[in-house]
């Protein structure tokens, strides 16, 4: 889990302010997107690197009814916090703390027999805990994790209902996942959908009676209504960052970027022309100019694919990474500006100062927004503003 540091002691050298309000807002519009379904809010990875437990917290309090996260440790750290309520994982492993999520109320997802077979050993040894709440996933095209259509679906929903007959489980959910939702009107979209119908019709045919039923993740809660059924999945849309840039930023779909990442100048100096900066001398200074230290780096999560490319506001005006981004640390060339050191550097935020976002970084890494909230290291300190809710 990152660092929770009071605003008042938060250190200079850098910060990611999380604001929980914007948080809150974003899941009252994704909710207003699907008002027919109840809406999972995924904090997977730390929150996507915002604060797992504070924005879970608050996506509840606005109305999220469903956790989501992707390994079982993720999802037991939440309910060693504090939050009761449904809360889902989908990432196993053999050898997995089965019976510690089936003790702790968890839905656990299940792609394979192997799972199965996992689970309902756990649920044996469980007890009074048992039954195990599962969750059957279809590959309905995306080829990663869930069961094959055909042989594979029916012996794992035969299995899966014969388990719960004995009372080792009982099946909650079938559920899949998009390959291309961020891509609106692809193909695959429609071809995945009437698979999913199939398979969750011929699991109902056999028996199953799933309390919720889900396909849909941020683009498709936004994009594809049709997608909806009892649940949607939001990720990166609660955290305000739009899943499909190409057709609309975060203020097109009712969004507002929650974190804003700062530091402060470390260093401003004057050096003359044809001045190398940074490992390589990648970049040169054409004249005599002014150089400023932003002192972070890849070790905190900034991308060295971004060097030379990525943009940051000081002094109120854009600049942009010369040269290589090191470890810890990174230049900008003032062009013979001096502000005093200290001075914040905005690299990413809503943009309401006219900052960056974390969209424009990933234009220049070459990446998607996703990577670049989500890799922000445990070093830089998460302050959270707004945490409790207005009256």
């Amino acid at each position: 889990m990152t660092e929770t540091v009071p605003l008042s002691t938060a250190p200079l050298r850098a910060r990611a302010a999380v604001d929980l309000a914007a948080l809150r807002d974003n899941v009252r519009a994704l909710r207003a997107a699907a008002p027919h379904a109840e809406l999972m809010a995924v904090v997977k990875s730390d929150a996507y690197g915002h604060g797992a437990v504070p924005c879970a917290r608050a996506a509840v309090e606005a109305g999220a009814t469903w956790l989501g996260t992707a390994t079982p440790e993720e999802a037991l750290a939440l309910r060693a916090a504090g939050l009761d309520g449904r809360i889902m994982c989908w990432l196993w492993t053999p050898g997995g703390p089965w019976r510690e999520a089936i003790e702790a109320g968890l839905d656990v997802s299940v792609s394979g027999m192997w799972a199965l077979d996992e689970v309902t050993a756990a649920a044996r040894l469980a007890g009074p805990s048992a039954p195990a709440r599962i969750q059957l996933k279809a590959d309905t095209g995306l080829g990663r994790n869930g069961c094959q259509p055909g042989e594979d679906w029916d012996r794992l929903v035969t299995a899966a209902l014969e388990a719960q007959s004995a009372g080792l489980v009982r099946v909650t959910g079938l559920w899949s996942h998009f390959a291309c939702a961020d891509e609106p009107g692809h193909p695959s979209i429609a071809a995945q959908l009437t698979r999913f119908r199939e398979m969750t019709a011929y699991a109902e045919a056999r028996g199953v009676r799933p309390e919720v039923r889900h396909i849909a993740n941020s683009p498709a809660t936004l994009t594809v209504p049709d997608s909806h059924f009892d649940l949607v999945r939001s990720g990166i849309a609660v955290y305000g960052i739009s899943p499909s840039p190409e057709i609309g930023a975060p203020a097109d779909f009712g969004l507002r970027p929650v974190m804003t990442l700062s530091a402060s100048v470390a260093l401003v100096k004057q050096v003359p022309g044809g001045h190398g900066v940074s490992y390589g001398h990648h970049y040169t200074t054409a004249g005599t100019t002014t150089l400023g230290l932003i002192p972070v780096g890849y070790a905190d999560g900034i991308p060295r694919h971004a060097s030379g490319t990525g943009p940051v506001l000081v002094g109120g005006k854009w600049r942009t990474v010369a040269g290589r981004i090191a470890m810890d640390q990174f230049v900008v060339d003032l062009g013979g500006d001096e502000p005093e050191t200290g001075t914040e550097a905005l690299l990413f935020g809503p943009g309401d100062r006219g900052e960056p976002t974390a969209e424009d970084w990933a234009q220049a890494a070459g990446t998607i927004a996703y990577e670049i909230v989500t890799r922000i290291g445990t070093r830089v300190p998460r302050v959270y503003l707004n945490e409790q809710v207005a009256d």
